[in-house]
């Protein structure tokens, strides 16, 4: 291996990878959070808080329809040299200071100057959307790795969220009930992101509290202490929230609530496209199939896949969960979003758009049967008759 990222496996075939120094991209996007208030300093204009929201919303889903898909794939042979390669890894270490920095500085942006209620609500959307799609996706991809410091991070950069349960969760439930009915974190056809978040965020904080409460109790050791990785994370975010209300005063306290509920909402909209409909099936003895790469929408969309270290081929992350970001695979033939994640959040938010652009899609993916799907038991019987769906045992 070279360090221009030229990778050389056993048998000589030689790897370029094309994307090693586009990864920056994924520290460039979140750093957008400082571009409103920078802008507001300068010309006292709050209206300019809302720029970087139009930068997510509709410059990323422009970006990657403008400039495609990538399929490429590293050799298998040089993936091990591919993963051991530190630039990778300190990419995502590099991200920690820079969301912990945004953070704070929208705190503190927001509690010393003067804002029109549009501009707190820019601020409340700009930070939560940052922090809670960069911050949570960051926390994602080092909450799966088994060191210290990657996994001690990833509490890190979670805790001014009050998001610290998510590692437990995602890695010990979601991976292993997706797509599945039993999943709080896998949307099903027919169900609005509204209604799914209502769902799924109590669902998955119950099923974290659950999963860490019984290691605990199977270790031997009081689920009330420091040994719960969950207080862990949560009582840095009383520390970080009690910070900001000492400096800046009780004003701060509907912001901070706000900013983390709609930062909730970026990983509850992750979840709600990721296996949106999607149904593993169950063996003769009732238990359900392993996961597939066919069991996760896809996204090989190339700009929202660099600002976001991969998270959108998530196919092979569910099937080869210990993959790391720069190591994931397309494969042909698995249920395809028609735009990257920033593009298909906003239309999530309109579920009669989401639903006549995805339904079809996943239909088509099921084959029409019933028995490949994951509905909404509410809307089952109305969406087999709208759809003309077959029923086979």
């Amino acid at each position: 291996m070279s360090q221009a990222g030229v990778f050389v496996g056993p048998s000589g075939v030689e790897y370029r990878d094309r994307k090693r120094h586009l990864w920056i991209v994924s520290l460039f996007v979140p750093g957008t959070v400082f571009l409103g208030p920078l802008m507001v300093m300068a010309t006292g204009e709050a209206w300019l808080l809302w720029l970087p929201l139009v930068f997510y919303y509709l410059a990323i889903p422009l970006l990657d329809m403008l400039i495609g898909e990538d399929r490429s794939n590293p050799p298998e042979e040089v993936v091990p040299q591919l993963e051991a390669d530190l630039f990778y890894r300190r990419m995502t270490y590099a991200l920690v200071p820079i969301l912990l920095v945004a953070y704070l500085v929208s705190m503190w942006f927001v509690g010393t100057h003067s804002l029109p209620l549009h501009g707190i609500i820019a601020m409340v959307l700009l930070t939560g959307t940052v922090c809670g799609a960069a911050g949570i996706n960051l926390g994602h991809e080092l909450g799966h790795k088994k060191t210290k410091t990657e996994r001690w991070l990833a509490k890190l950069v979670l805790a001014p969220l009050g998001y610290g349960h998510f590692p437990i969760e995602h890695n010990k439930g979601h991976h292993r009930d997706v797509a599945t009915p039993e999943d709080p974190a896998s949307s099903r056809l027919g169900e609005s992101i509204w209604k799914f978040a209502l769902r799924e965020i109590p669902g998955t904080m119950k099923r974290a509290w659950q999963l860490e409460k019984g290691r605990l109790q199977k270790e031997g050791k009081p689920v009330w202490s420091l040994h719960n990785e969950i207080l862990q994370p949560g009582l840095l975010s009383l520390v970080i929230w009690g910070s900001i209300i000492a400096l800046f005063g009780w004003k701060m306290l509907p912001f901070i609530a706000a900013v983390t509920l709609w930062s909730y909402l970026q990983l509850t909209s992750a979840n709600y496209v990721e296996h949106y409909g999607l149904l593993r099936h169950k063996d003769a003895n009732g238990r359900y199939e392993r996961t597939q790469p066919h069991h996760s929408w896809n996204s090989n969309h190339m700009f929202s896949n660099w600002a976001s270290f991969h998270l959108q081929r998530h196919s092979d992350h569910h099937a080869h969960p210990a993959r790391r970001y720069q190591s994931l695979r397309h494969f042909d033939g698995l249920p395809t979003l028609p735009n990257g994640y920033f593009g298909m959040f906003l239309l999530s938010y309109v579920p009669p758009l989401w639903f006549k652009v995805m339904d079809p899609r996943m239909l088509e993916h099921a084959g029409y049967d019933a028995a490949n799907i994951n509905f909404d038991p509410a809307r089952r019987d109305a969406l087999i008759r709208k759809y003309q769906i077959k029923q086979t045992t």
